[in-house]
């Protein structure tokens, strides 16, 4: 049977972990152990009561998340906070945290298997932080019609703001949030964006600067690089995996 420490020196070093600078309370890495062994693997984008409910409940012992526990951590171990950690606990379940270095892998990063569903080459790092990237362009030789459709048959909501090319020449990819995305876009050349959500003053922005931009919902977005990552690992170890949908609709 995998240890534990396997698989979290595993994921560590398959994504690079500690080259990126994350915010301060994304803690990526293991941030609750287990009793050292792991059979299952689960995949889900939040930490959460109910995705953590559902991975025990599923035989799940090392949970892999996009967004961890700890943004606005310490907090006192009540309430909420006491039934997340206490569901993790009694179920015997690890819980691993991969943030921005699952939005940048080359191979594994949400933005890369963004652009490659839509047959398009991730070539170029997008939104630098840091020497790392977070973000990835891609050359595009089609219409904005046929990119819209494409997205429109991969996602169960788009919301399309065109007022760029008709035929873009590349197409920028940010998951989750792209509110850092739209001031980078200008300096790369490029003037359309698939991401997940944005605030409503980039609409003027698009309008402005002559954008197109799609949004595709955040956690819709960001599925890809904790699926990706369990699939690998599972295949590494020999374990089976799943992923925990929560239906988040945003």
């Amino acid at each position: 049977m995998a240890t534990l420490q396997d698989l979290v020196t595993y994921c560590d070093e398959r994504t690079r972990r500690a080259a990126y600078k994350d915010a301060p309370g994304a803690f990526n890495g293991l941030q609750v152990a287990n009793n050292g062994r792991v059979s299952k693997i689960g995949a889900a984008v939040d930490a959460g009561l109910v995705p953590f409910q559902k991975a025990a409940a599923g035989g799940v012992d090392f949970l892999i998340v996009h967004h961890g526990m700890y943004w606005d951590m310490p907090r006192p171990l009540t309430g909420p906070v006491y039934d997340r950690v206490a569901t993790l606990v009694r179920g015997n379940c690890a819980l691993y945290s991969n943030h921005l270095p699952l939005d940048g892998h080359a191979e594994l990063g949400n933005n890369a298997l963004l652009a490659r569903q839509l047959g398009l080459d991730p070539e170029r790092p997008f939104l630098v932080r840091d020497g790392e990237p977070i973000g990835r362009i891609a050359s595009h030789t089609g219409s904005r019609a046929a990119l819209r459709a494409q997205l429109e048959k991969l996602y169960p909501r788009v919301i399309a703001i065109e007022y760029g090319s008709d035929a873009p020449a590349a197409v920028a990819f940010c998951s989750g949030s792209g509110n850092s995305a739209i001031p980078e876009l200008a300096r790369e050349g490029v003037d359309t964006l698939v991401t997940g959500e944005l605030r409503e003053e980039w609409f003027n922005t698009a309008q402005e600067q002559r954008l197109n931009l799609y949004l595709c919902g955040h956690y819709a977005t960001e599925v890809h690089g904790v699926k990706a990552l369990a699939a690998e690992l599972g295949a590494k170890f020999g374990l089976p995996w799943e992923f925990i949908s929560t239906e988040n609709p945003l």
